[in-house]
């Protein structure tokens, strides 16, 4: 569907598809990473799941085989939820949420971490903190790797009216990334309001040193017929300084809305858009990606979020750092 309107957040949409999927009949795919180059490839994570079902999916490698269109690649599955892609010093980091249940009964999740430089083949090496999704990292320009932690719980709230924060920590290495490093994340302050949650979905070092954050921000909103509440999720980007601690021009860049109509898993997640992240563009404007309606996986045209920070660092050929270094990384 091509089009130039002003969405619901104050962005403009260029234009808005659905991804399609090929090789997982019957399957629904959604909440994917964001595409990347490997091998002189294309490629996407996605979370593979019934929809009739919850908390039973897995992940998937898909290839690119047109636009909008990827294929599954069936060597390798993990037995996890809403994918995620970093790309440091040569090798492809894969992250997603793992589901531990108990008598078919969910008893807790925690964050699982992969590795590997063949993508067909990553392995297992580190775990996150119980109880907690939405881990993510990030280059700095120290050289470092910044960890994005998203606690949530009782104990949030009662301390910070919100129902989840972003912590924020440091690690010289990927092999640093441990439970420990994890939980002890510093907060940062001023993310979201009371009865607000959400977290950071994909993180980019700027050319100023600072980091754009792509997330999601979710809030329960009653529905206007009176007959109970949706579960919101908005597509944000905010600005981290990390020196300073600091998240500014926090702003809503994609609802729900914005994306192509569709069905939705539950009638509670029909206003639904969990942010993927965010992939440069040829003519400077950005594809943003995000699941819709915990079912499908979405992509809209916008302009650059971190334009007037310098826009994300870029190697000599133009494009962005990871994914450069996941295009040459041989």
């Amino acid at each position: 569907m091509n089009r130039s309107e002003v969405a619901k957040s104050g962005n403009k949409i260029y234009s808005a598809s659905k991804l399609q999927f090929s090789g997982v009949d019957g399957y629904d795919v959604y909440n994917c990473s964001i595409p990347f180059v490997w091998d002189g490839k294309s490629y996407i994570f996605g979370r593979v799941e019934k929809r009739s079902r919850w908390a039973e999916s897995w992940v998937y490698l898909f290839e690119k085989t047109g636009e909008d269109e990827y294929t599954a690649v069936k060597d390798r599955m993990y037995q996890l939820e809403d994918p995620y892609v970093f790309i440091v010093d040569g090798e492809l980091i894969l992250g997603g949420t793992h589901v531990t249940k108990i008598g078919g009964e969910v008893q807790s999740f925690c964050s699982y971490f992969y590795r590997g430089t063949d993508v067909r083949d990553l392995t297992y090496f580190t775990s996150g903190v119980d109880g907690m999704k939405d881990v993510r990292l990030t280059l700095l320009a120290n050289g470092k790797i910044g960890v994005f932690s998203r606690p949530r719980g009782i104990h949030i709230r009662e301390q910070y009216g919100s129902e989840s924060m972003i912590g924020f920590a440091t690690i010289d290495s990927i092999d640093q990334l441990v439970p420990n490093v994890i939980a002890n994340a510093e907060y940062i302050s001023g993310i979201f309001e009371n009865g607000q949650w959400g977290g950071c979905n994909q993180a980019y070092l700027l050319k100023n040193g600072k980091i754009g954050v792509i997330g999601h921000l979710s809030n329960k909103i009653a529905r206007t017929d009176g007959s109970g509440e949706l579960l919101s999720y908005k597509n944000i980007a905010f600005v981290f300084n990390p020196e300073k601690m600091q998240a500014t021009h926090l702003h809503v860049i994609a609802t729900r809305s914005d994306y192509p109509e569709g069905p939705s898993k539950k009638a509670e997640l029909e206003d639904c858009a969990f942010t993927s992240g965010i992939e440069m563009r040829d003519d400077g404007k950005v594809n943003l990606y995000s699941g819709i309606g915990d079912c499908e996986e979405g992509r809209v045209v916008i302009d650059d979020p971190f334009a007037e920070e310098g826009g994300i660092l870029a190697c000599s050929d133009g494009r962005t750092a990871q994914k450069t270094t996941a295009s040459h990384h041989r």
